[in-house]
């Protein structure tokens, strides 16, 4: 098979194409054949020796990616949820080597979900970290309640288009920032405000909100402190909370912590019948060819990408 290994970590020209055996699969495990992978920050962040660089640095050979969507090949003999032929797509492993930069991966089957029939492989590869981050941040890390005033920091990001949808879904008051430029397409999730964060400081547009999802860390986390309601919470996704804003988010009563995403088929399963209801709907930027993954790192690298990149295999 195909495989794509990253030599070492730095620029895209560490990514090489190379020829590699077809994974055995293990007991618990499936075998898949991919169709289509999404790549997140994480991925451009690893690869340049950042991210979760750490946990992979020994690997050999090491293969990058998370999320993916295709066919089950072949299945271990302890699985019994699904079979061959069956359509799924997950975030596999994470923050452990996922290994799905290939034209087939052994997967676990218990982080697996059936694709939704009426949506396409990359939609499916899309909707799979960065769905999975806003699903598990919204319902599992704080339980989001109808009528909730909600800001999402980087509403036309990856993760933060999927978190529009899913607030909107879960009843809540959704006020999403962005560029000007990305007005139209926030509001057309659902949103019901949104803040050009380059034409006025948000902190002085917004207030009384119950929770804040940010995306984006750094001073965006002090600063979403001065637009919240006691007893709020903020979730900060890239970056943790310091001690320094944590005793002043105590201060004002209000809970401040951060989130990693976790793999969790059951979760998965639940974004599948979002998607499978247009409840939920992945927005791509751009689709490229599975020998183009530098050409989709760079994309997601510039910091100008709309919803998610995905890449056909």
């Amino acid at each position: 098979m195909k495989a794509i290994i990253l030599k070492q970590f730095g620029g895209t020209e560490n990514l090489s194409i190379t020829e590699w055996p077809v994974p055995m699969v293990k007991e618990d495990e499936v075998l898949v054949k991919i169709k289509s992978i999404s790549i997140n920050p994480v991925d451009v962040k690893t690869r340049a020796g950042k991210g979760v660089s750490a946990v992979l640095k020994n690997d050999n050979p090491m293969i990058l990616g998370w999320d993916f969507s295709g066919v089950i090949e072949t299945a271990g003999s302890s699985v019994k949820n699904f079979k061959t032929g069956d359509e799924v797509f997950a975030m596999v492993r994470f923050p452990q080597s996922g290994k799905v930069y290939a034209e087939y991966a052994a997967v676990p089957a218990a982080q697996l979900a059936l694709k939704p029939t009426d949506i396409t492989h990359t939609e499916a590869a899309a909707a799979c970290l960065a769905a999975l981050t806003a699903w598990q941040a919204l319902t599992i890390n704080y339980k989001l309640k109808p009528g909730e005033r909600v800001l999402i920091h980087a509403a036309s990001g990856g993760v933060g288009h999927y978190a529009v949808q899913m607030a909107k879904y879960l009843g809540a008051y959704v006020i999403g920032t962005s560029s000007a430029v990305n007005k139209d397409f926030v509001m057309s999730l659902g949103a019901d405000e949104h803040i050009d964060y380059k034409a006025r400081p948000f902190e002085t547009a917004v207030k009384n909100m119950d929770f804040v999802l940010d995306a984006v860390g750094g001073d965006y986390i002090e600063r979403s402190l001065k637009t919240m309601k006691k007893g709020g919470t903020i979730i900060s996704i890239p970056s943790g909370l310091n001690e320094s804003v944590k005793e002043k988010a105590e201060a004002l009563g209000i809970h401040g912590f951060n989130t990693h995403v976790t793999p969790d088929g059951t979760n998965m399963q639940e974004i599948a019948d979002l998607l499978g209801r247009k409840i939920l709907v992945s927005h791509l930027q751009k689709v490229f060819p599975f020998d183009q993954m530098a050409n989709a790192h760079l994309q997601l690298e510039s910091g100008r990408t709309v919803g998610k990149v995905s890449l056909t295999v």
